[in-house]
């Protein structure tokens, strides 16, 4: 068996968060980077490799990625800040594991949303012709090759949290376990919910409860994983763990009620996706419960939930210093928050 040894010459403080700009390109450079080596290491036939890398290379938001380092920086630096005064500091700093594990979660993560996403626009779901600003996979390949690539996508989504991979320090297996335990039930969750939020196509008896149930599992499930995974390879505590779990939850909300006011305001050519799909499947939304007006104030107070569940976590730990963050102008994970708030595709 062969193990690769190739040493992690990154900083142990991780990408230092100066700006959201900044930080963000850092950490999509590093996936850019980390796809490609995933694809060497799996050794693909073509034409699936071509749909894998096709698909996985486009201009998405990477929002899931994104949670996951965000996490991972705001409970990584808090708690090497709480240790630095203490024996902790050598240990924390001594284990180059801790980023490379963040490096394998934020693949993980963004591996299975793409897999969803190419079901999701094949003929028998959605059937959509445009995905990321550019045509979908079944169009540009084989409607066979596109079902194929997502279901080696979804299997490379587990498979990287322990493969050998080149570049990447040893997995430890302590911390893998605990990504597989938060990441397998919500990637089942994620599933369910896109066969609830089918059957509710062909329902007129759908009510707001019944739609929040849905996006909770559908759009909320992987977010809550990228939070808890990204805190899970910084030695995030319970409290901060909780205090991730509730976060998501929030913005896990939140983000589906703004992708349903997005899908009714703004341009195909801003979403890079079909605009006015949602009313073309006749699907249950916010904006058809609430109206364009009220399901942003509703995405408003959900974002704002999920950010006092950080600033909880300040207040309650504020005299160990083991908190998550503060505000947006030093934590990624506010900043995050901030950032998902004014987005506009």
């Amino acid at each position: 068996m062969t193990v690769f040894l190739t040493p992690n010459l990154t900083d142990p403080s991780f990408m230092p968060f100066t700006n959201t700009k900044q930080f963000h390109h850092d950490v999509r450079a590093q996936l850019t980077q980390d796809i490609e080596v995933l694809f060497a290491y799996a050794e693909l036939p073509s034409p699936l490799l071509d749909a894998c890398r096709y698909v996985m290379t486009g201009s998405g938001k990477l929002v899931r990625p994104l949670l996951v380092a965000s996490a991972f920086a705001s409970t990584y630096s808090n708690n090497v800040k709480s240790m630095a005064n203490g024996d902790g500091l050598e240990m924390l700093l001594e284990n180059d594991s801790d980023y490379d594990m963040y490096r394998r979660a934020a693949l993980a993560v963004e591996l299975l949303h793409t897999y969803s996403l190419v079901h999701d626009d094949l003929p028998c779901m959605d059937d959509d012709e445009l995905r990321r600003g550019q045509p979908t996979a079944h169009i540009v390949f084989e409607e066979s090759t596109a079902l194929l690539a997502g279901d080696v996508l979804q299997t490379l989504a587990f498979e990287v949290l322990t493969a050998e991979i080149p570049t990447f320090a040893p997995f430890d297996s302590a911390i893998a376990s605990q990504l597989i335990a938060i990441f397998a039930p919500r990637a089942r969750r994620m599933v369910s919910g896109q066969m609830l939020d089918l059957n509710a196509e062909a329902s007129n008896d759908i009510s707001q409860d019944d739609l929040e149930a849905i996006h909770r599992d559908k759009t909320g499930a992987l977010i809550e994983a990228a939070m808890l995974m990204g805190g899970i390879c910084a030695g995030a505590t319970a409290p901060q763990r909780m205090a991730l779990q509730e976060c998501a939850q929030h913005i896990g909300l939140a983000f589906q009620v703004q992708d349903d006011i997005l899908d009714v305001t703004t341009s195909t050519d801003t979403l890079g996706k079909p605009a006015g799909s949602d009313e073309k499947l006749d699907k249950s939304t916010y904006v058809k419960f609430m109206g364009v007006e009220k399901a942003t104030k509703y995405a408003q107070s959900l974002f704002n939930d999920g950010r006092a569940a950080i600033i909880r976590e300040l207040s309650s730990r504020e005299l160990n210093s083991r908190e998550l963050g503060s505000n947006a102008d030093n934590d990624a994970l506010l900043a995050l928050i901030e950032w998902l708030w004014s987005r506009k595709k």
